[in-house]
């Protein structure tokens, strides 16, 4: 499990870290992953997307909605409400002017809020997502307990995450960016030079793939299935209530 935190230096909780960085660096962050990512990420959400669309959800959570990429996408399925829930204020106000200027106020309602702590009655949800935010949580199997406390029976859950690709030379291309690439990118054009070399640390030392099969399963999820993403550098995860 990842022990990872964004300030070495700091007497901070993991939790509290997180919040000071995204806020930080809300204002740039959605320029620097189109960077970073090639843009492929809009890709892997839209496979996202796909799958709750198929389960034709009434309402959604999408957790550590930062400011709200995939509640916006999501807004393409047959739900009349989503909630975004971040524990970034900034990230969230990032993500609000967006939600007006596209004009969906009145589907989609971001909130701030603790995805271990989540302020919803049980068996509340039809589709609950997390894209980019699974590895952050400071208890991970708390946080995904929390998540399945929420979902309602048969509902879905889809997480996802950046993994680590294990076959040659993907594994050694996905070392060089992540090791190389990104840190430099957030040195030089990001307001907290620490954030990007955070985020690259984290996502090599999480579980993924099977390991994080097997974690799902333990709290409680159902029918849990990985489907590795180009070349595995992300990897989106299907599991039910």
């Amino acid at each position: 499990m990842s022990k990872i935190k964004p300030y070495k230096d700091s007497d901070l909780s993991k939790k509290e870290q997180v919040t000071k960085m995204f806020d930080t660096i809300s204002g740039e962050y959605d320029n620097l992953n189109r960077v970073i990512s090639f843009g492929i990420d809009i890709k892997w959400r839209d496979k996202v997307v796909k799958i709750v669309e198929d389960a034709q959800p009434e309402n959604i959570l999408d957790i550590a909605t930062g400011t709200g990429d995939l509640a916006i996408s999501l807004a393409k399925t047959s739900a009349t409400k989503i909630i975004g829930l971040d524990i970034s204020a900034g990230m969230l106000e990032v993500g609000k002017v967006k939600i007006k200027s596209k004009k969906l106020d009145d589907k989609i309602e971001m909130i701030i809020g603790d995805s271990e702590n989540l302020p919803f009655d049980d068996n509340t949800f039809d589709a609950i997502t997390v894209a980019f935010g699974i590895r952050n949580f400071e208890h991970l199997e708390k946080g995904l307990a929390d998540i399945l406390r929420v979902l309602k029976p048969g509902g879905t859950f889809v997480i996802l995450e950046t993994s680590v690709p294990t076959k040659t030379p993907y594994k050694q291309g996905y070392a060089f960016h992540s090791k190389v690439i990104l840190p430099m990118v957030g040195k030089l054009f990001s307001k907290d030079k620490t954030a990007y070399t955070y985020l690259s640390d984290s996502a090599n030392v999480f579980p993924f793939g099977e390991q994080l099969n097997n974690i799902l399963r333990k709290v409680g999820f159902i029918n849990v299935e990985d489907l590795p993403q180009t070349f595995g550098v992300a990897t989106i995860y299907k599991a039910s209530k």
